[in-house]
């Protein structure tokens, strides 16, 4: 049985009009382009779709920090905020309004897979699209990515563009 709501629908008079939700992660790197290119060309596929464009911030409240990072910790994160959607998001926004396309940018702070899996719980999202990192460092083999923790964790199918 079909359930409208669940799958995005919009009812309007006798006539359902389908929406898909796609939430996009962006890095702030060329992957992150690979990752809008390809949920484009998915979107236009799809047609009535409404992109998530998400930026994510690492942001653990368990740090420990001074005293006197503490208190400039608020205004640190809202800077970061406001630079994150200047440089990453707003650009992203915009290339996709410019195609055409039905999008809202956010930066978040937090975990990076466990928030984008909370974004796209929250909005009803069918599908999150997040790039492969290229980063090889020593951490990221010994933890695992955030792109592998995401597909692990995740409640909706996660395409990885490599």
């Amino acid at each position: 049985m079909f359930d409208a709501a669940l799958h995005g629908a919009v009812r309007t008079g006798e006539t359902i009009i389908m929406s898909t939700k796609l939430v996009i992660g962006l890095d702030g790197h060329s992957s992150g382009e690979r990752a809008l290119d390809f949920a484009t060309t998915l979107a236009e596929q799809i047609g009535s779709c409404e992109l998530l464009v998400v930026y994510v911030i690492e942001w653990s409240p368990y740090s420990f920090q001074t005293a006197e990072e503490n208190a400039q910790r608020h205004k640190r994160r809202e800077e970061e905020i406001s630079l994150a959607r200047e440089r990453v998001v707003d650009p992203a926004v915009a290339k996709l309004t410019q195609a055409g396309l039905t999008v809202t940018g956010h930066v978040k702070h937090g975990n990076v897979a466990d928030t984008l899996n909370k974004v796209a719980k929250d909005s009803g999202a069918a599908q999150i699209v997040v790039a492969r990192s290229t980063d090889q460092s020593l951490s990221k083999r010994l933890f695992g990515s955030s792109t592998a923790n995401l597909v692990m964790e995740a409640s909706v199918p996660v395409t990885v563009v490599g």
